[in-house]
């Protein structure tokens, strides 16, 4: 689906630079930006290796333990089909930290871990509640350090890269809040829809 988002926007791009004569600004845009892009790279890559590297040193640690007993209250409101002795709970843990500390980038590893943990404790092929609930907890975090943002503004110039802060703090407890709303209702309206199904398709098989 972003395959086709993504190519429609470089269509109506081109399509716009035709028709108002800017095709020469667009293609200096365009490379330009594919310049930026990798030099961004280079910068981002190094925090990434380091956060990464951290990470990794505090689950060799047990570090990852003692972060799954400190949210684990939290943690099992919103998954409670989840042991809390398990892997996935662990993976849990430490990517809602990492989150927390605004490292995006160092907390995909840990989400995509937890993921698959999840999906071979489940017996269906669809999407389970825990998971849908995991994914918007994930992308919709709550951030006590922006890292990542400080980076980001820090190569662009910044000389207070930290000054967002409290702004992070407001936005993303917001959209955490709404993200694990819509997806308690969602799975919710899903539970009841699957419901239906089954007793359709047992009101079938009795006629």
């Amino acid at each position: 689906m972003l395959s086709y988002i993504f190519a429609g926007m470089i269509i109506c791009s081109l399509i716009f630079a035709a028709f108002s004569g800017n095709i020469t600004a667009l293609s200096s845009s365009v490379l330009d930006s594919s310049s930026e892009a990798v030099t961004l790279l280079i910068k981002m890559s190094g925090a990434l290796c380091m956060w990464s590297g951290f990470m990794r040193i505090a689950k060799d640690a047990g570090l990852t333990e003692k972060l799954s007993k400190l949210f684990s209250p939290f943690l099992k409101k919103l998954f409670p089909d989840v042991d809390e002795k398990s892997e996935a709970f662990s993976y849990m843990s430490m990517n809602f930290a990492a989150n927390l500390l605004g490292l995006g980038n160092a907390a995909t590893p840990l989400g995509l871990c937890a993921m698959k943990k999840l999906r071979e404790q489940s017996e269906d092929d669809e999407a389970t509640d825990t998971m849908v609930t995991f994914v918007v907890m994930n992308t919709a975090s709550i951030q006590l350090l922006p890292t990542t943002v400080a980076v980001l503004r820090r190569s662009y110039g910044s000389s207070s890269p930290f000054d967002i802060i409290f702004c992070v703090w407001v936005t993303s407890a917001l959209a955490l809040f709404v993200g694990l709303i819509a997806a308690k209702v969602g799975n919710r309206l899903t539970g009841k829809r699957r419901i239906l199904q089954n007793r359709r398709q047992v009101y079938r098989w009795t006629m």
